[in-house]
């Protein structure tokens, strides 16, 4: 029986450990660096107000008429289980396209990964995992993480951005090879910051919308009231609001003081929703790798880095930055793990 790794706890690492269930594999262990699941399907919640949470990644899911419908058994998997509900919250400056329709996860965004996890059939999750080596050893992949031993497996994926895959030491970096390295040199990722402001129970936020894209402003491109554009409206839930930052002003930020960078966009917040009320906490996100803007080329959702002992990679730097691409990735990766067994 083969012991499995899956790198990365987002939602291509979520749902190939969960199409690998049933698969005749031994243990199954999921590593990420951080302290909760999502990757950029994250969910937040404030310091002192446990029940107010926020989407500080994905704001919701699009389905495609015509891109999607090869996946719409997974939209309506998670729509049966109640994992997503279809956004009726008014959000001013959306486009909507012709036979689509957009979802929302009313327990956080990161709702729709935790359930993947969940359906991985006993597959072991830790946080905190942060892999910095990948070397051969005794026909077997050795894992090296920042704290605790390095660990031996059979079958490595790794679904990280392809910039921390490029990161990683050891025998990894003479595996991959020159053409291989060209093209994941070549996936290119835009940044942003997102800001999350927590509000105590009983606050009142008075505007007319649930979200709303911004255009001609420097800094801002989206405000969400979070709760309300998820549904969620409890006089014992505080509210919460989410603000995306524009991709230019990310790129120019990317490594500047995140104080300096939060009272810059709270500064430019103030201007365009004036009466908004004083938050009880904030949190600063910094995402270096948003979205991918230049995916790999002519690849197939994922990449074979080495056949035996298998290390592949996969994530939505190998299709496109959205639901589909992500699950696309992870049945391509699902299914050369099953072809190798």
């Amino acid at each position: 029986m083969s012991r499995v790794l899956v790198v990365g706890a987002g939602l291509t690492g979520g749902a190939c450990a969960s199409l690998l269930r049933g698969a005749g594999l031994g243990r199954v262990e999921i590593w990420d660096k951080a302290r909760g699941a999502g990757g950029r399907m994250s969910t937040s919640r404030g310091r002192r107000e446990a029940a107010s949470t926020a989407d500080l990644g994905a704001q919701y899911i699009t389905f495609e008429a015509e891109r999607s419908e090869p996946r719409r058994s997974f939209y309506e998997e998670l729509l049966s289980h109640g994992i997503l509900q279809q956004l009726t919250a008014p959000i001013e400056g959306m486009v909507v396209k012709k036979g689509s329709c957009n979802y929302v996860a009313p327990q956080g965004i990161s709702s729709v990964v935790k359930y993947y996890l969940k359906q991985s059939a006993g597959a072991d999750v830790f946080y905190e995992q942060h892999v910095t080596h990948i070397s051969l050893r005794d026909g077997k992949w050795e894992v090296s993480r920042k704290m605790g031993p390095p660990e031996l497996f059979d079958i490595v994926i790794l679904t990280m951005p392809v910039p921390q895959i490029l990161h990683l030491q050891g025998d990894i970096v003479n595996i991959i090879n020159e053409s291989q390295k060209q093209q994941l040199e070549s996936v290119s990722y835009s940044s942003r910051y997102a800001l999350g402001l927590f509000y105590e129970a009983g606050t009142r936020i008075d505007v007319p919308w649930a979200a709303q894209y911004i255009t001609d402003n420097p800094c801002i491109r989206f405000i969400s009231i979070d709760n309300k554009k998820r549904n969620i409206e409890s006089p014992e839930i505080g509210p919460s609001v989410v603000v995306h930052t524009t991709v230019t002003f990310g790129s120019e930020y990317l490594d500047s003081d995140p104080t300096e960078v939060q009272q810059l966009i709270l500064s430019y917040l103030e201007r365009i929703v004036p009466s908004l009320p004083k938050p009880s906490s904030i949190k600063c996100q910094k995402w270096r790798y948003s979205q991918v803007t230049k995916a790999v080329p002519n690849s197939l959702g994922q990449m074979i880095l080495h056949t035996q002992p298998l290390l592949v990679c996969g994530g939505d730097g190998f299709t496109r930055s959205n639901f589909d691409g992500c699950i696309d990735s992870a049945m391509s990766l699902a299914e050369v793990v099953k072809s190798r067994l």
